[in-house]
């Protein structure tokens, strides 16, 4: 099912629609899709150079209304179905740790998982559930999601230029993502 959802979101790029159709998955990844917007955005980017700081931007802004759907999602729904759950199974002190723990290292949590290939709408929901300050979350969201869909297209401007550079700092930038991922 996946394969062919996959398939989907890709054929979407190259339709005339594709600026709305990166919106719409920026946004839904952000809060409840299972197909990161890179799927879209970088055959776009590679296809149209002219627009890539412009599909980047769409990215960036649907990206961070979807997280404040999944903020919603995790505040509002979280105590309704998910709480009594885990107080049902004596979880609920664990859960109350997590947020005193979410409220120290929330911000990072949020810088370092937006970057990766995670997907964000464990932050987004994570954030929400643990009544994280939801001012901060959207500007810590802007900035990090905002600077994984520039750095992406940045990338592809520069890779015929400088394959090289490019090659490494591309190298570069998954082991940082895969030591943050390690260390929270």
């Amino acid at each position: 099912m996946l394969n062919r959802l996959y398939a989907r979101v890709l054929a979407l790029a190259s339709s005339r629609h594709a600026p709305w159709w990166l919106a719409v998955i920026s946004f839904a990844e952000s809060s409840f899709f299972p197909i990161p917007p890179d799927t879209l955005l970088v055959p776009m980017a590679l296809a149209r150079p002219d627009r890539a700081w412009r599909f980047a931007l769409i990215c960036t802004i649907a990206s961070v209304l979807g997280g404040a759907l999944g903020y919603y999602i995790g505040f509002a729904l979280f105590d309704l179905w998910l709480r009594p759950i885990l107080d049902a199974h004596g979880y609920g002190a664990k859960f109350a740790a997590f947020q005193a723990w979410y409220q120290d290292w929330g911000l990072w949590v949020i810088l370092i998982k937006g970057l990766t290939p995670v997907p964000y709408k464990i932050v987004t929901i994570a954030s929400g559930a643990a009544q994280f300050n939801f001012w901060v979350f959207m500007i810590s969201s802007l900035v990090t999601r905002g600077g994984r869909f520039f750095l992406e297209t940045t990338l592809l401007h520069f890779r015929k230029r400088h394959p090289i550079l490019v090659s490494v700092l591309a190298v570069a930038i998954v082991a940082g993502m895969v030591l943050a991922l390690k260390l929270l």
